[in-house]
């Protein structure tokens, strides 16, 4: 049997028998060298120099850490109180509240399941609360709003991205800006039609005399994405070093403004975002690894030459990148697609001459749509535990949502300069 095909069958079925993906690929990979002769030591050779080298790495367990220190506080309930006065209220007012809270708190997180998990939770029970709104639509909404968090930077999917393709992170964060805010608009519209043809009730306004008080005490909350974006293309930071201050921020935040955190819920915290670091980092070393064995098959150049024979234009290879990355998305971990399967479209990418930050921020886009897509999307289900609804009524509210989030994928694939033309004005000569 081929050493590469018999490396992926190991892969598959360590997968299947419940040992983490990462490991999976290490060992598929540790096969395809003993197969193949080679010295068994590029294994660990391989791990050393990627992940001690790989300084843009340490972004990752920092981003989650400040998404962590954020949740444990009022921080999140000063937000929402100020998304809240902001759009509740209009007909539907507490489901453009989740839209606008995905969007704020996707400037500081970095990551669709901390949204979920964290504010999305409460202001989805906010809404069935009283029986407002269904359970399902409640749910379908917020799995769908949470997808804009990694699109919007800070992004742990784009760092990830910058590690494989050598792309700038912070050209990355601010092409995701614009598409972010897009599929944030596109939301909002399928909810305006939503709520006429539903009649969904209208919240009581908020007194404008108590907008200055509200705004007052949600804004060092919100000071946040401008200490992180303000650092990083002032110059002043990296984004890892930003992804540190970041964390340091929500800390001091908590601990010495507003005061509702003890030492028990910070090493909680502390906790949870090492648990989750060390998941996201065992996936990174493996496919680090497994790309080694791709790269020895010759694979990207092989695709690339493939392609090539079909002589497509560069609307053609995204449209094909977008229908794969969409049917992966279904089935496979987001993290694991970035770093294993859109490294071998990159060399096609670059002989195409598909800037590589637009193309970044399709991949994220398809990825993230992915997690809201049936039948394996994790936010489905996440957010079906959350607020258990049925997951037939959740698949039906999900579809034009879904539908809103293809729509904005396809305008960010059609129109290139939605997505380039912030970081042009930042000096971008892509």
């Amino acid at each position: 049997m081929d050493p590469f095909t018999l490396t992926l069958l190991v892969i598959i079925a360590l997968a299947l028998l419940g040992l983490p993906i990462g490991l999976s690929m290490i060992s598929g990979s540790v096969v395809y060298l003993f197969t193949n002769g080679m010295d068994m030591g590029l294994v660990a050779e391989r791990l050393l120099n990627s992940m001690f080298t790989g300084y843009v790495i340490l972004a990752v367990p920092l981003f989650i850490l400040a998404a962590d220190l954020m949740s444990i506080g009022t921080m999140t309930n000063r937000l929402l109180h100020f998304c809240n006065a902001l759009v509740g209220r209009f007909r539907g007012g507490l489901a453009y509240v989740n839209i606008v809270q995905s969007i704020i708190f996707s400037g500081m997180s970095g990551s669709a399941f901390a949204d979920a998990a964290g504010s999305g939770r409460i202001i989805a029970n906010m809404m069935i609360q009283d029986g407002r709104y269904t359970r399902s639509f409640a749910a379908a909404l917020t799995a769908s709003a949470a997808v804009i968090g990694p699109i919007i930077p800070p992004s742990i999917p784009m760092v990830l991205y910058a590690l494989v393709s050598n792309a700038s992170i912070g050209y990355l964060f601010l092409g995701g800006i614009i598409p972010g805010l897009l599929m944030g608009v596109m939301l909002m519209i399928v909810v305006m039609v939503t709520a006429r043809r539903r009649r969904f009730p209208v919240e009581e306004p908020t007194p404008v005399r108590e907008l200055p008080g509200i705004t007052v005490r949600a804004f060092p909350a919100l000071m946040l994405p401008v200490v992180l974006l303000g650092g990083i293309y002032s110059g002043a930071m990296t984004p890892t070093e930003a992804a540190a201050v970041a964390a340091a921020y929500a800390f001091l935040i908590s601990v010495l403004l507003y005061r509702n955190i003890n030492v028990r819920q910070v090493y909680g915290s502390l906790v949870n975002s090492a648990r989750s670091s060390v998941a996201i980092g065992m996936l990174i070393a493996g496919a680090l690894v497994f790309n080694y064995v791709v790269t020895s098959e010759n694979i990207p150049q092989a695709l690339r030459l493939f392609l090539a024979d079909y002589d497509l234009s560069v609307l053609q290879f995204l449209l094909l990148v977008n229908l794969v990355l969409l049917l992966l998305g279904c089935l496979l971990e987001g993290t694991a697609i970035i770093l294993i399967i859109v490294p071998v479209f990159i060399p096609t990418a670059n002989a195409l001459g598909v800037d590589l930050v637009h193309f970044g921020v399709i991949a994220v886009v398809n990825i993230m749509i992915g997690l809201v897509t049936p039948p394996y999307g994790l936010l489905i289900f996440i957010m079906q535990s959350i607020t258990r609804a049925p997951l037939r009524s959740l698949f039906l509210d999900l579809v034009p949502f879904i539908a809103a989030l293809f729509l904005s994928l396809a305008v960010i694939t059609l129109f290139p300069d939605l997505v380039l033309w912030l970081p042009r004005q930042f000096g971008y000569q892509g």
